[in-house]
């Protein structure tokens, strides 16, 4: 979208929102609780954003919402005030998309936006609910302009609009008009403003900064898919290096956790100083898959890997070049191998990377696997539909003065469905731009924060309740929601007091239940510090 046309978007929402006569009926400074939440409401000024039904729930009172990507069943929850609005996002095809503000009544007096998951369309509410208003943040979400699974994806098919909501659009003017409710609804602005999410939704989140580094004072991002026409590719590669069932590649899930797994471990596991089940640093293990390999003329391949599992499986762990040498994206690390097999390695193909190219890039519902090349993936490159990919090295203009905005980035190292080495990758970039152009120490405005043992967002064997998205709603909340226990609150003490974040203390919980204990807790420690060595006694406390 050109820059006319974003501050014509800007310029219409603000009218809408000023509309004449007064669009909003504000609550009276004597109304409270289900008072407030009932007198809130929009006049629709028939196009623009439209407020429905708004539902206030009592403290401790049950929060049953569900929709086709996101659920909640709760009755944790302080109270709050649930506003669903409908925004518009391009005035010009009356484009909506639809999103949910969630107000507590004990506000903090902050702004936090959370991301969505995979191709989804639906309003996070598990997020909203156990992120968002449990900590006193004002919430808001969006559902991306439509309405599906994560899977469910031949929505982009021929529809550029949906698209360009999906990729950026539809988070950026929910996040204005959230800001707008929770202005009108307290009756003052939020003191600051806040973003997380994972995946997908740490895509979203790297495409505010680098779109709109006015939007947020700090962003916390998991695992981002931020590099959409490369990751989805990679995704199809490393099936192909494993598949059909009947290949010679193929390597069973029998195969993986337990050959293959303790392998790993045995070579690599002490090379942190804990021999724990968990590598610490995967990149520092050299691992020679020969004590595993079949002898050249076996019969019996049961507890060995013969040549043709040996070149698939050292493919999966590398990178992924194509022709000329081209890099496309990193390979799995090691160590992950016990969850491996229910994800890219498995028996079937990734509908998510699958439908993407299908769907998002050709244009094409008959587009198949077999046609992958590097022609295909420089298509993607040259269209990058929608503008999804969120790869922008320079982000000067949220990281450094006036803004000074800050990043907490983190990534699981058995990461099942998108390489850890790519969050890795666009750190790096940034700290080369940073570097390259005296824009001063990366360490001043972003971190990386590696999380050793766990998987895509969340669960695992490593400790993975910190606070991230996903966890609590998964049974892994953190274990105290404060700065050394919890990422978004360590993100807020280094916005708001210059507490810069060097460890967070995390939790395994028994079978990632927190209803069943604590196993062990260990800190994870900002990328520059993770390779020293672990001291085992502190390490696995409870």
């Amino acid at each position: 979208m050109h820059r006319r046309s974003l501050r014509l978007l800007f310029v219409l929402i603000h009218v809408y929102l000023q509309v004449a006569g007064g669009a909003y009926i504000a609550p009276r400074a004597s109304d409270t609780g289900a008072d407030a939440c009932a007198a809130f409401k929009y006049i629709d000024p028939g196009v623009a954003e439209t407020t429905a039904d708004n539902e206030f729930y009592e403290a401790g009172g049950r929060v049953h919402i569900e929709n086709p990507s996101s659920s909640i069943n709760s009755t944790h929850l302080p109270a709050f005030c649930r506003v669903q609005i409908k925004v518009v996002t391009n005035p010009a095809t009356n484009k909506t998309a639809n999103a949910e503000v969630w107000l507590p009544e004990d506000w903090n007096g902050r702004f936090l936006a959370v991301g969505n998951g995979g191709h989804s369309g639906g309003v996070t509410v598990e997020d909203l609910g156990f992120v968002a208003v449990a900590q006193g943040f004002a919430g808001v979400s969006t559902d991306t302009g439509h309405n599906g699974t994560s899977g469910d994806t031949p929505w982009p098919l021929h529809n550029d609009d949906a698209i360009i909501d999906w990729s950026w659009r539809a988070m950026h003017v929910s996040v204005q008009v959230g800001k707008e409710v929770v202005k009108q609804y307290y009756q003052q602005a939020a003191n600051k403003s806040y973003y997380i999410g994972c995946s997908t939704g740490g895509r979203q989140g790297l495409k505010e900064v680098q779109m709109f580094p006015e939007d947020f004072d700090g962003v916390v991002v998991g695992s981002p898919a931020n590099w959409m026409t490369h990751v989805q590719p990679w995704s199809l590669h490393v099936n192909g290096l494993v598949q059909p069932v009947n290949s010679s590649g193929w390597i069973s899930a029998d195969t993986w956790q337990n050959l293959i797994h303790n392998e790993v471990l045995k070579q690599c596991d002490g090379l942190d100083g804990v021999e724990d089940g968990i590598l610490n640093d995967p990149t520092q293990c050299n691992f020679d898959p020969s004590p595993i390999t079949c002898p050249t003329h076996a019969t019996d391949s049961s507890d060995c890997l013969t040549s043709a599992q040996v070149a698939a499986f050292t493919q999966v762990f590398s990178d992924y070049v194509e022709a000329n040498n081209t890099f496309i994206f990193n390979g799995l690390y090691l160590g992950g191998e016990l969850d491996y097999p229910n994800a890219l390695v498995g028996d079937h193909v990734s509908t998510l990377a699958l439908y993407y190219e299908r769907y998002f890039v050709m244009n094409d519902s008959d587009w198949h696997v077999s046609e992958l090349d590097l022609a295909a993936i420089e298509l993607g490159d040259k269209l990058d539909v929608g503008q999804a990919n969120a790869i922008e090295a320079n982000i000067s203009a949220f990281t450094n003065s006036p803004h000074n905005g800050k990043i907490i980035h983190y990534v699981g190292l058995a990461d099942q469905l998108i390489s850890p080495g790519n969050s890795k990758l666009y750190y790096d970039s940034v700290k080369s731009f940073m570097e390259d152009n005296d824009l001063g120490d990366i360490d001043d405005a972003y971190r990386l924060f590696p999380v050793p043992g766990m998987k895509h967002c969340k669960e695992g064997f490593g400790a993975n309740a910190f606070g991230g998205v996903m966890q609590a709603s998964s049974g892994q909340p953190p274990l105290e929601n404060d700065s050394k226990h919890n990422i978004l609150q360590a993100l807020v003490a280094w916005v708001e007091n210059g507490a810069e974040p060097v460890r967070l203390e995390a939790a395994w919980y028994v079978d990632d239940d927190h209803n069943n204990g604590i196993g062990f807790t260990r800190p994870l420690c900002k990328l520059s510090e993770q390779n020293v060595k672990l001291d085992a006694a502190a390490d696995m406390g409870t």
